[in-house]
């Protein structure tokens, strides 16, 4: 059953979003070494602490908070998506080192992710 892996803080102002989550809450950000502007968070100090980490990125359109969930097949689930009456709004992206991305809307219209890992990339 695919699982929410990931989330997304969509910011105004990325770097006053890592200060502050930094500060208030103590998680450990650091900035992506990929092809867009992108802050990777570490939540929990430990592997295998319940929980997730996630990332702080530039907002897209009123996008907040976006949950990205781990799908076997990106193909297959966008089709699913559409079948179920929600949309896909992006196009299937390559994430190097990591997988295949897009961003969905569900029928409420709150806005998701569905991953397919890359396995050979880990």
């Amino acid at each position: 059953m695919p699982r929410v892996i990931h989330f997304e803080i969509c910011a105004d102002d990325p770097d006053r979003a890592v200060e502050f989550y930094t500060e208030a809450l103590g998680w450990k950000i650091s900035k992506w070494e990929g092809p867009m502007e992108y802050w990777l968070i570490r939540t929990g100090e430990e592997e295998g602490e319940p929980g997730i980490d996630g990332a702080i990125t530039g907002r897209e359109d009123d996008w907040t908070t976006i949950n990205t969930i781990s799908v076997p097949s990106l193909d297959e689930y966008r089709q699913k998506v559409e079948k179920a009456g929600g949309k896909v709004v992006s196009p299937k992206q390559t994430v190097p080192g990591v997988g295949y991305h897009c961003y969905c809307l569900d029928t409420e219209g709150n806005v998701f992710g569905i991953l397919e890992e890359d396995l050979s990339a880990q």
